[in-house]
């Protein structure tokens, strides 16, 4: 009888020892989980619309910009004079805008879950951010508020059954192969302009970008940003861009330099 009523207590316990499982691990930081290493220096090639981007545009040259009736009005209005007096000269340099004017990008991690990027021409710097993130409170500012994520293949499960370590713990996982980009959302931006000659985004604009790593033979490192800009108050459908990056061994060509408003 002794032996029975032994039984019967010791049963629960032994199943739950064979059903327990290993508390979950915390997921990695964003830095832990980078497919790509984005961190280093690099210096902007103008392959993509030269004459807009390597000289000021004259005043209503609009081409290629699918801007609406409304934007038209504000960039005919435009006067860098006016800019400048309101202190508003680094209206071309704000998020939607700065990837795409000439200079050089200093990118490194701020945190775990952070990405900086300083941008020497206009002097800006971006967080990139990583996880949820509630946007911030307060006033839009130029560089707004960016969400990132890493893009790739999924990383498999770790399988549970028999393994070294006994019956219900985790079998390593197959490591995941290691390539991806970085997807970027930023919103809540201050407005600005698309290029040096005034034509606007609003503040409803929303910029996507996916930042993808190219590696040569050689060894030389390019950087492509993919940039999708979503307005519905300036744009009539979205514009998208494609500014190339190429890496530096190091930093002896940084060359901060505040915002103008006109070269």
């Amino acid at each position: 009888m002794l032996a029975f009523l032994f039984a019967l207590a010791a049963a629960p316990l032994m199943a739950q020892g064979r059903n327990s499982q290993a508390p979950a691990a915390p997921p990695p930081t964003a830095k832990a989980a980078a497919p790509i290493d984005l961190t280093g220096m690099w210096v902007s090639i103008v392959t993509e619309d030269w004459r807009w981007r390597m000289v000021t545009p004259a005043k209503g040259d609009y081409q290629s910009v699918p801007i609406t009736p409304e934007a038209m009005k504000v960039a005919d209005g435009w006067d860098p004079a006016k800019d400048t007096a309101a202190n508003e000269q680094c209206r071309s340099y704000g998020a939607a805008g700065l990837m795409r004017v000439p200079g050089r990008a200093r990118i490194s991690w701020a945190d775990d879950n952070t990405l900086k990027v300083e941008y020497d021409a206009g002097t800006q710097t971006r967080l990139l951010k990583f996880g949820a993130s509630k946007p911030p409170t307060g006033s839009p500012t130029w560089q707004g508020h960016s969400v990132a994520e890493w893009e790739g293949p999924r990383r498999p499960a770790r399988a549970r059954g028999p393994a070294a370590g006994g019956e219900g713990q985790a079998r390593p996982a197959t490591p995941a192969p290691t390539f991806g980009n970085l997807k970027v959302v930023t919103t809540r931006m201050k407005p600005g302009y698309l290029r040096k000659n005034g034509i606007p985004y609003s503040a409803d604009a929303v910029m996507t970008e996916y930042w993808d790593l190219h590696k040569q033979a050689n060894g030389t490192q390019w950087l492509v940003i993919t940039t999708l800009i979503d307005d519905p108050k300036y744009l009539q459908r979205q514009w998208v861009t494609s500014p190339n990056f190429k890496n530096e061994p190091d930093a002896s060509k940084w060359d901060p330099t505040p915002c103008s408003a006109a070269w």
